[in-house]
């Protein structure tokens, strides 16, 4: 299952953020949350989608520090949302497509 996420690992990222800030591990422990068990990705697919969509300024992280460790916490601006609200339509339409043709 986790090579099926290629081109869909950003707006994902993007949707476990939607509601409140999150560091890195958690993201990924969202993820797999979410999936149900699915999508066990590994630090180094994660990390690096993270940094690529802060540097595209949809994601902004700060320093914070919880049990007497440093973490970098993620948090969705607001071009974020907007990227995600587009990708969101983007993939309901391909997923209608998609279902209409194999239904």
């Amino acid at each position: 299952m986790n090579g099926a996420v290629k081109g869909y690992l950003d707006p994902m990222i993007l949707s476990v953020l939607t509601h409140r800030a999150l560091h890195g591990y958690a993201v990924i422990e969202e993820l797999k949350d979410r999936s149900g068990g699915e999508l066990d990705l590994p630090e180094g697919t994660v990390y690096p989608a993270l940094h690529r969509l802060e540097r595209r300024g949809l994601l902004r992280s700060s320093w914070t520090t919880a049990e007497g460790r440093r973490r970098r916490v993620y948090r969705l601006t607001a071009n974020g949302r907007r990227e995600l609200a587009s990708r969101t339509r983007e993939w309901r339409s391909f997923v209608r497509v998609v279902d209409g043709v194999l239904s």
